[in-house]
């Protein structure tokens, strides 16, 4: 176990570096930053991994190509490191040219040259634990050292110039970056290079990523310090990081090459579930959140809506009080004029003021209605129930209507199988004023035929009157009874009607714990509406 403790830090620090780097990938995937991170994370990854086994075998052409693939990786490290700190801590960046096509080319030409004999030709010689001790360098090492130094130091004063300009939220994410740093590079610099290079000592080269480590972490926090940090994403990211570090330990107590391979599968297929696990919690926290913030606003949104409606409704009910008055006034004395009050009338002047009687009229309906629906609206609507017999209420609308019926060439008639007696409480004026409207609309879209109905089921009385006028489509039933709203048909046959009373219908109805209903087989071809209340003693 001991012999494999440098085997488990760098599993530990690899497998830490890996999951921040999906975890702040995942906290949003489209920026610049996030997936400049997830770059110098996976790099790191693959440095770290190459640079471990280029200390842990002997064979001098094996160790060689971990050797270039581990500088590789050093190049594509630096200029994580380099574009993580161009970039931090901005979501959407525009790229010069220079950097497009200068920088970025000169990068990947270093990173492959890495690949030849022209920066490192061979290994000459290990020491006794088994560690390379010479290399024999090509004549392009120094180029090498050049980019590494420059993209590190390069990054390192862009961070430093931000800081020291950075305010508010920014500057402190930049201050987490800047500590990061200041903890992973001495590390670097003096178990990587000093102790080699003064003191012959390489033992700590192969634990890049625990160096590693608090740069990464750092930076990872800064990122999404200001962003999701919700308790179960960091429950989900804990577990998954103990099921790695877990099933990596296993790799280390390893006995054979079989076991290795084994449990090497097993810390894999791990790794890669908990990234997924993390990104599936994290993709529910963050719609969740969004579904609360909706709902917030949503929330906010309708007390808005019902202050405007309650100032709507008063508004209503105040102008309808206003134009009362004087309608009734209008309405009076026309009426008086027409009946000879005033001195007799010549016959031209009769009709113009039957015609302004007639719009009275309709105006202090419609006065009537806007009163109803404001005070159904506002709550105030008042109900006087008692008990009162149902029968002759509606045998009183029937006879009033049946004049009106048949002044427009209709035929109305009046069926009641609910006997003479119906007593139960309910209010008297506004059942009538249900039925008085049930009544006049079937009239008023008829074309000959109009048939009411009083009957009782069970419990329940049922009215109901049919007619052979406009009907309705399927689309048309879905608006009935909804304030405001008429169907295309009724508004062509009589455009006054502004769609409340079937409003008010059902919100009486429902008041008396009853229902309302309609049907009808298409246009053209009749209507039947009806309402059932309770027998309530």
């Amino acid at each position: 176990m001991l012999q494999n403790l440098d085997l488990f830090a760098v599993g530990i620090a690899t497998a830490a570096i890996g999951i921040l780097g999906f975890v702040v990938f995942f906290n949003n995937r489209k920026s610049t930053t996030n997936r400049s991170f997830l770059f110098f994370s996976i790099t790191t990854i693959f440095y770290g991994v190459f640079n471990y086994l280029v200390y842990q075998f002997s064979d001098p052409e094996l160790v060689l190509w971990f050797l270039r693939l581990a500088v590789f990786f050093v190049v594509l490290h630096a200029f994580g490191i380099f574009q993580v700190f161009f970039v931090f801590p901005k979501d959407k960046i525009e790229f010069s040219k220079t950097y497009k096509f200068i920088l970025i080319p000169l990068v990947v030409i270093t990173a492959l040259l890495t690949l030849t004999p022209f920066v490192f030709e061979r290994v000459l010689d290990f020491y006794p634990d088994g560690r390379v001790s010479r290399v024999t360098n090509g004549p392009a090492i120094p180029i090498f050292g050049a980019m590494v130094g420059f993209l590190v130091l390069g990054g390192i004063f862009i961070l430093l110039r931000k800081t020291i300009k950075a305010v508010g939220v920014e500057k402190s994410q930049f201050q987490f970056v800047l500590i990061g740093s200041l903890i992973t590079f001495p590390l670097y610099i003096f178990f990587n290079f000093i102790l080699p290079a003064l003191y012959g000592n390489s033992w700590f080269i192969p634990l890049a990523p625990v160096f590693s480590l608090p740069f990464t972490l750092l930076t990872a926090y800064a990122i999404i310090k200001y962003k999701l940090l919700h308790m179960k994403v960091i429950a989900t990211e804990f577990l998954a990081f103990l099921l790695i570090v877990s099933s990596f330990f296993e790799i280390t107590l390893s006995k054979n090459i079989t076991e290795i391979i084994f449990r090497s599968g097993v810390f894999v297929i791990l790794f890669f579930t908990g990234i997924f696990l993390i990104r599936s919690v994290r993709k529910e926290v963050e719609q969740r959140e969004k579904m609360e913030i909706l709902s917030s606003e949503l929330a906010k949104a309708n007390e808005e809506l019902k202050k405007l409606d309650v100032a709507k409704s008063e508004f209503i009910s105040l102008a309808s009080h206003q134009l009362r008055a004087p309608l009734t006034v209008i309405r009076g004395y026309v009426s008086m004029a027409l009946e000879g009050s005033f001195g007799r009338l010549e016959e031209k002047a009769r009709q113009p003021l039957r015609n302004v009687l007639r719009a009275a009229e309709q105006l202090v309906k419609l006065v009537a209605d806007l009163l109803d629906l404001s005070r159904m609206e506002s709550g105030k609507i008042r109900y006087e129930f008692a008990q009162n017999n149902l029968v002759p209420v509606v045998e009183e609308v029937a006879r009033e209507f049946k004049e009106v019926a048949s002044k427009k060439g209709v035929s109305f008639s009046f069926q009641n199988t609910a006997g003479e007696s119906l007593n139960f409480a309910f209010d008297k004026d506004k059942i009538r004023e249900v039925v008085v409207n049930f009544v006049d609309n079937s009239i008023k879209y008829s074309k000959q035929i109009v048939a009411a109905k009083l009957e009782v089921f069970g419990n329940r009385v049922r009215f109901s009157i049919k007619d052979d006028g406009i009907g309705m489509t399927a689309e048309d039933k879905k608006k009935l009874f909804i304030k405001f709203s008429r169907s295309e048909e009724a508004r062509k046959t009589n455009a006054d009607g502004m769609g409340i009373g079937l409003y008010f219908v059902k919100k009486v109805v429902e008041d008396h714990k009853g229902e309302v209903g309609a049907e009808s087989e298409g246009l053209g071809k009749g209507s039947t509406f009806w309402f059932e209340i309770p027998l309530k003693k």
